[in-house]
């Protein structure tokens, strides 16, 4: 019989659990931070709007890292002031208006407003965490609820039709949008963060039950 292979020692066993205790610690810090400083430096671009006599560079002698996050918080309040009033909505129409006859902008511009529109309104475009079966039956997939009917989908096929996006695991802004019918998508008290957090991390972090965490809260207050 050929030899069994050796054991792993126990100082390497150790050395292991040391990384790994390590690796847990530092891999989220550096996620977070390089996740922040790219959005910082992208919203650093919004410099480039200021006179160069008036970016900070030039009145301070050296750049500040996230000055552009400033700006770019005063642009949108400007902004959202703008647009609240008579006279800055009939120019918001009236540039819709213009971007509405340019085919391929139109299409973009009108997709992505309507996106915002869903996500950002009180609606409940991506509030309600659901789970159907696919791709396949007896698989089942964490979603999101984005539409609580299509109607032409529902007139075609004499049955209320729902739209679920199905985010794709690391990375929650790529995933399919399906159409089922209503009775077959079961509907979770999980909230959206978590569901996020189970996609992101491929299903290792699985949220407990709702009922769950109200009991382990009642006994910690008891």
């Amino acid at each position: 019989m050929p030899p069994m292979p050796p054991t792993a020692t126990p100082r390497k066993r150790s050395l292991r659990r040391y990384l790994v205790a390590g690796v847990l610690v530092w891999l989220p810090i550096l996620a977070t931070i390089w996740v922040v400083s790219t959005m910082l430096r992208i919203m650093d671009y919004t410099l480039v709007w200021l006179p160069p006599a008036y970016r900070p560079q030039a009145l301070l002698g050296f750049s500040i890292p996230g000055a552009g996050f400033v700006l770019a918080l005063v642009v949108l309040l400007l902004t959202g002031l703008l647009v609240t009033n008579l006279i800055g909505r009939r120019l918001v129409v009236w540039g819709e208006e213009v971007l509405n006859r340019i085919p391929v902008v139109r299409t973009v511009y009108g997709g992505v407003k309507s996106f915002a529109e869903s996500v950002f309104s009180q609606s409940n475009s991506f509030r309600k965490v659901v789970m159907v079966e696919y791709p396949r039956e007896g698989a089942w997939s964490i979603g999101f609820l984005t539409a609580e009917d299509v109607p032409e989908v529902s007139q075609k096929t004499g049955e209320n039709h729902v739209a679920v996006y199905v985010s794709a695991a690391l990375n929650a802004t790529a995933g399919w949008v399906i159409v089922v019918p209503r009775r077959m998508v079961r509907e979770l008290d999980m909230s959206v963060d978590a569901a996020l957090r189970m996609i992101i991390t491929c299903g290792v972090v699985v949220p407990p039950h709702p009922a769950q965490v109200k009991a382990e809260a009642g006994k910690s207050a008891a």
